[in-house]
């Protein structure tokens, strides 16, 4: 059975916040590296830089979902995972018309770039991605599980974009049972300052801007590579 140690909230250049040698084929050396051989590509409320990441991985042994950390109209971080390509467009359609109208400033949040699987400049993203969209967390859990793919509310211990602090508790009908905490608390002090978060199933990824920042701390065994079956491993062992 195949065995994973994944890191599952990468960002790449296309995230303004993130730093400018998360490119392609460096993201895949640095986790060969560091023997991590899965990865999600994350970038806030586009995956357009999924492909890239993905090609860059061909013949590397490294796996590689494409998703996306979509802002809700809350303000919440949440993880958006998916087998192909085509299901991850089928949600970027829908957050494009979510977006508010507003351009990137450039010079205060940093630049977001387009790039190919070696990491050459394509374009640039005008459009403002970090921040919140129209889709409410409950509507943009139902859509991502429709579209057969992974939600997971992200990091959610943090004061910017956590759940907790922006909803206070987790709503009894969102539809995920799978959540992300950030690297920078314990899960026993996690599950002590959020008691609801005993009753879930509980991961911790690096939320990934910089080259540094791979935690690798998923580790899965699985005989089908899917969403599914990572959610189905997560939930009988986390």
């Amino acid at each position: 059975m195949p065995h994973y140690r994944a890191e599952l909230h990468v960002h790449t250049v296309l995230s303004a916040c993130a730093g400018i040698e998360m490119i392609p084929p460096i993201i895949i050396e640095t986790v060969q590296k560091l023997g991590i051989n899965l990865i999600a590509i994350t970038d806030h409320n586009s995956g357009a830089n999924a492909k890239s990441v993905m090609d860059a991985a061909k013949g590397t042994g490294v796996s590689v979902l494409p998703g996306m950390e979509l802002e809700t109209a809350e303000e919440v971080h949440a993880l958006c995972l998916f087998d192909t390509l085509e299901q991850l467009q089928c949600l970027q359609n829908i957050v494009d018309t979510h977006l508010p109208p507003m351009q990137n400033n450039e010079d205060f949040f940093g630049s977001q770039l387009i790039v190919d699987k070696h990491g050459n400049f394509l374009v640039k993203e005008d459009r403002m991605l970090l921040t919140s969209t129209s889709i409410s967390i409950q509507k943009a859990c139902e859509l991502v599980t429709e579209m057969g793919g992974l939600f997971i509310p992200a990091h959610v211990n943090r004061e910017a974009n956590g759940l907790f602090s922006h909803l206070g508790t987790i709503p009894p009908d969102l539809s995920t049972d799978i959540f992300e905490i950030s690297r920078h608390i314990t899960r026993e002090t996690a599950f002590a300052r959020y008691p609801e978060l005993k009753n879930f199933h509980v991961i911790q990824n690096g939320d990934v801007h910089y080259l540094d920042g791979f935690l690798g701390a998923v580790e899965l065994d699985l005989q089908t590579f899917s969403v599914k079956a990572i959610a189905d491993y997560i939930a009988q062992n986390y």
